[in-house]
């Protein structure tokens, strides 16, 4: 059975808003995701720059080229990012044509 349930953390423990599915002592395994909208484009550049991808603008680089590896690599983590793709972003922010 997967599904998403909404929990609340008080004293110590993980409470379900609504009923579930699970017997006494049964073992679960479980995903912590903030239910606060975060933001995309801020993620994105976060990851970029520990990648090494991206540095801030400081004037001077000794940034050298990624591998291949490192690159896909990059590109795993951004896939696994949910929420839309980098690239349906740009489009949106680019607005009307």
């Amino acid at each position: 059975m997967d599904s998403t349930l909404t929990v609340v953390y008080e004293n110590g423990v993980l409470r379900p808003l609504q009923p579930v599915p699970l017997r006494e002592r049964q073992k679960v395994r479980i995903q912590l995701l903030p239910d606060e909208p975060e933001d995309v484009v801020d993620r994105v550049l976060q990851t970029l720059l520990v990648s090494g991808a991206l540095t801030a603008p400081s004037g001077h680089s000794d940034v050298r080229p990624m591998t291949d590896a490192k690159r896909r690599e990059l590109a795993d983590r951004l896939g696994d990012l949910p929420g839309k793709s980098l690239s349906e972003i740009i489009i949106e922010e680019r607005g009307p044509r």
